[in-house]
């Protein structure tokens, strides 16, 4: 009876119609439609690289722990990979030990949010408010002196530029 109920949760997780693809939190406008910078999938192809398209085009995960970015120390801003658009201080990461960059807070009005359906539990997704482009999801188990908040963001979605 477990084995049956396991197959059936399983498959149930597993259907994915294409009626869910992704649209904004209140379901008007398709997510492509609704950022400034659009471009054709061919042209995010050229600009940028193989893992950047996956994460930031597709939605991917980057490897945990293969991000040059991981264990930066430097001061300085980090911006989307895409279109540039500064999206996290250097002041606002800490080490959560999970393999990718994760910071405890955004810069206000450069990230957009979306509810995230594809694993079978809600999560809260994390975009460029720009581009669109995927940079992670933000989860509850943050730092609790500051916001509680932990940012889990790829950092293929990444690029960073030092304080001079």
């Amino acid at each position: 009876m477990k084995k049956i109920i396991l197959v059936l949760c399983v498959l149930f997780i597993g259907c994915k119609g294409s009626s869910q693809e992704k649209e904004t939190s209140n379901g008007d406008t398709p997510k492509k439609e609704r950022f400034k910078v659009n471009k054709t999938e061919a042209e995010w192809k050229e600009q940028l690289t193989d893992m950047q398209f996956y994460v930031l085009r597709k939605a991917g995960t980057e490897t945990p722990g293969s991000s040059e970015l991981l264990n930066n120390k430097q001061k300085g801003v980090y911006t989307c990979a895409a279109c540039g658009t500064e999206l996290f201080k250097s002041e606002h990461k800490f080490d959560s030990g999970t393999g990718w960059p994760s910071f405890d807070r955004e810069i206000k009005g450069n990230v957009a949010f979306d509810i995230d359906k594809t694993l079978g539990v809600l999560r809260t997704e994390e975009h460029c408010a720009t581009c669109g482009g995927h940079l992670g999801h933000v989860f509850d188990d943050g730092p609790r002196k500051t916001t509680g908040k932990r940012h889990c963001i790829n950092g293929a979605a990444l690029n960073f530029i030092p304080i001079d």
